[in-house]
């Protein structure tokens, strides 16, 4: 018998990872209720997708009175913490979690788990399609799109789990304990929901303390924030980085355990298994340093899971990358156009600037501010940016930071900065869409923004 059955379950956010914890919890038979301060027409995907079950819905505000009365609460990742319905629910002692908890509970597989504050998306991808081409099946999901809990509701069947896991996810975690955990880097982000970044680092390090001697932690040598989580780590430790390691010498280069890149060969070479292995990197398609990183975390990840060499070349070689992430939409009249809506950070927009050496860029950037500072954009605007287009709620602040460093272009609308941006570019040109902001000002979320940046080049 379930230990849900009976109990009186509240699901707080009504999103994918909501209609999941619903999913799963009935067919436990717990007795559900739904909240979320949206009305049941803006949720109509998830109202549809649980349309068959027995459920309880509270929508377009909380009740506190629900939240204080529930024997388990389960929180989707964009509820605030600080809500204060829960704050009451913690002073009555009513047990939190959340979805990613409740999956990781109830696996039986080995989980692999990748965060950071950019590259998640394509690591976790790159190591999916890594298991795919080694014909070893891989659930991959989480952050990028899957729910974890629809494969244990579902009762699908993987030899791995594979599962990119935001900060918000990591937050209410207190069952997950990862057979690898990757970290690919860490910079500001997200300080409109942290109050600095040392409370945002301890987010990420929830996932580090969550690992266990047996567990394999791959790090990013090369991003000191995230070299410093060697210092508290339990597991077995993995680096990834741009450099040789006998150029860093000592006991590092000494005891060597993982993946380095050299330029000059255009080679990885990896020291995981026990010898050396080389990868080939001249027929990657992916653009950009950044990306170097993030295959080598992949690889570091796939190879300890024992995925052959074989496939992981193959990967190497045909991987075209993810949408939204510096996408090549279309060339029009010799001018190129790349989609990096998933770039919604300040670090973002720096990779991929500096993944463009030559070609002058047009760059549209602008969205919601997630209280970031630009101003570490000024030498990249500076070298590579020929105009910029700024729009959105942050284009203001933008443009006080980086505005005075191109010719600069505040607009009204997203059609408005698209056209715009044609009309001034000339053949050779680079239109590069990387709003260095989230997206919730103007559309539901950065695919949807995405989205529509391709429908509109795609119509020029």
């Amino acid at each position: 018998m379930s230990k849900y059955k009976g109990k009186k379950v509240l699901i707080v956010g009504f999103g994918l990872s909501g209609a999941a914890v619903a999913r799963y919890m009935a067919k436990q038979g717990a007795k559900v209720t739904v909240t979320d301060m949206k009305q049941k027409t803006d949720l109509t995907e998830s109202v549809n997708a649980c349309a068959e079950l027995k459920i309880e819905y509270e929508l377009g505000g909380h009740n506190e009175k629900t939240f204080t009365s529930a024997e388990l609460i389960v929180v989707s990742p964009g509820i605030p913490p600080n809500l204060k319905p829960l704050q009451l629910a913690r002073e009555a002692n009513i047990p939190i979690s959340c979805e990613i908890d409740l999956a990781a509970a109830a696996l039986k597989e080995p989980l692999i788990a990748v965060t950071g504050t950019n590259g998640k998306t394509t690591t976790t991808t790159l190591i999916g399609e890594m298991f795919k081409a080694d014909e070893k099946p891989c659930y991959v999901g989480g952050n990028i799109g899957k729910p974890l809990l629809d494969y244990v509701t579902e009762a699908q069947k993987a030899d791995v789990v594979c599962a990119e896991l935001s900060s918000f996810q990591i937050d209410l975690c207190q069952r997950v304990v990862p057979a690898v955990a990757v970290f690919t880097n860490l910079e500001e982000d997200h300080l409109d929901r942290y109050p600095d970044m040392v409370a945002y680092t301890e987010s990420k390090k929830r996932l580090l303390k969550a690992c266990d001697k047996n567990s394999y932690v791959v790090l990013n040598f090369d991003n000191p924030n995230i070299a410093k989580f060697a210092q508290e780590n339990q597991g077995k430790l993995i680096w990834f980085t741009k450099r040789n390691p006998m150029e860093i010498g000592g006991e590092f280069a000494e005891n060597f355990f993982g993946c380095y890149y050299s330029a000059a060969k255009k080679q990885v070479i990896a020291k995981v298994t026990g010898k050396e292995e080389v990868y080939d990197v001249s027929q990657l398609r992916i653009f950009g340093d950044h990306n170097k990183e993030n295959l080598m975390a992949a690889i570091c990840a796939a190879r300890v899971m024992g995925v052959s060499p074989k496939a992981i070349q193959s990967v190497i070689n045909t991987f075209k990358g993810v949408a939204h992430r510096l996408e090549f939409v279309r060339r029009k009249d010799g001018v190129y156009f790349f989609n990096d809506s998933k770039g919604t950070n300040v670090m973002s927009v720096q990779k991929s600037l500096a993944a463009f050496s030559s070609n002058p860029i047009i760059l549209i950037a602008g969205g919601k501010d997630k209280n970031m500072d630009f101003t570490p954009l000024v030498s990249l605007v500076q070298q590579r940016c020929k105009i910029l287009i700024l729009l959105g709620e942050a284009k203001e602040k933008i443009n006080r930071a980086i505005g005075d460093f191109a010719e600069t272009y505040l607009v009204g609308t997203f059609e408005e900065g698209i056209l715009l941006a044609y009309q001034k570019s000339r053949s050779g040109d680079i239109i590069l869409l990387s709003p260095g902001c989230a997206s919730y000002d103007m559309f539901r979320n950065y695919e949807e923004r995405g989205d529509y940046f391709k429908k509109l080049v795609n119509q020029l």
